[in-house]
């Protein structure tokens, strides 16, 4: 039992990283619009934070993946997908040249994706309220089987 809850404070603090950086992109992206930020820096801040962004949502799912959690996972995979597809292609990184002409699509696509994490963190969020609920209620209070906890849900 202490082991979902574990896990799902894992997935809480990965998904709250992931809807942090996405807004902060979108902030960006609105401040470059509203020509309040420099196309330059816009950029290169953003450029920043694409790659550890990819590589914390493919964690997430992974981990979704391999606890069983198949409903968080459909949530969390389109995005997952999407990010392998603009990294295989080499359009995951914001041009300076092009910025103003993406300006839209890089905006929606973003919005989009903070629908997605806002889905999975109320997702997660029951999870975490669940797992504590099913601990704290447990007569056996610290047991920790990991295989019974993956297939509670």
């Amino acid at each position: 039992m202490a082991w979902a809850l574990i896990l799902a404070v894992a997935f809480l603090v990965i998904n709250i990283a992931l809807f942090a950086s996405t807004f902060y992109q979108i902030l960006i992206l609105s401040d470059l619009e509203a020509d309040y930020i420099n196309m330059y820096e816009a950029a290169s801040r953003i450029n920043g934070l694409i790659l550890p962004d990819f590589i914390l949502q493919g964690v997430l799912s992974v981990l979704l993946l391999m606890t069983g959690h198949w409903l968080m996972f459909l949530v969390s995979v389109p995005v997952t997908c999407y990010h392998v597809m603009l990294y295989v292609k080499r359009r995951h990184l914001i041009d300076v040249t092009e910025v103003f002409r993406v300006l839209g699509a890089e905006k929606k696509y973003r919005m989009v994706k903070l629908g997605l994490l806002s889905l999975l963190f109320l997702m997660v969020i029951f999870r975490f309220i669940r797992a504590g609920h099913l601990l704290f209620r447990d007569p056996q209070f610290g047991d920790l089987d990991i295989r019974s906890s993956f297939l509670e849900f």
